[in-house]
């Protein structure tokens, strides 16, 4: 997890989204970027009175060495629904709102996720989740996020993220550690 804030020079034309709108957008070189949280991969930035995200893979345009692409995670032992599982909530709590320092399993957006044979070593995983507030516009990003880190998974070849929206998230839904990251406890 990355803490403290300080400010870098975009060292070349960097996409990005801007958040919470999830609109596409490129941060020109020589831009002052603050960053304010790097986390699961990617990196929310500060720059002209607007927040961006900017994923692992463009990390060397603020100066930190870029991440690849999402490498196939094999769980450990023999292949079964439970490891699958495993690896899945595990892989989803690398997930950030570019917003909140908190994965999005702590926050309580993952309200189901759930793993089924295909085929010999085959999988099918299926979640629900949510968002702090309908109207984000990062959950389609947040969701897709979760998806392509879900397929890395050995075995698993059919994916789907479901945003929904019952039961409505509340705070009440955050885990004791969130809470204590935010300061609500």
């Amino acid at each position: 997890m990355y803490h403290g804030r300080h400010e870098v020079e975009v060292s070349r034309d960097c996409p990005a989204v801007s958040v919470p709108y999830g609109a596409p957008v490129t941060i020109e070189k020589g831009c002052m970027a603050q960053i304010t949280q790097k986390l699961g991969g990617s990196y929310t930035v500060y720059v002209d009175g607007n927040l961006y995200r900017v994923e692992g893979v463009d990390a060397d345009a603020l100066g930190f060495e870029p991440t690849e692409a999402v490498e196939t995670v094999v769980p450990e032992g023999e292949l079964s629904v439970e490891s699958v599982r495993d690896m899945a909530w595990s892989l989803l709590a690398t997930c950030y709102d570019p917003e909140i320092p908190v994965d999005i399993v702590n926050l309580g957006l993952v309200y189901r996720c759930e793993v089924d044979v295909v085929g010999e070593d085959q999988f099918k995983i299926d979640v629900d989740m949510t968002l702090t507030a309908p109207g984000c516009g990062m959950g389609t990003m947040i969701a897709d996020e979760a998806k392509v880190k879900l397929q890395s998974i050995h075995g698993v070849v059919n994916v789907d993220v479901n945003l929904v929206w019952d039961p409505p998230w509340g705070r009440e839904m955050m885990s004791e550690h969130a809470r204590l990251e935010m300061g609500m406890m």
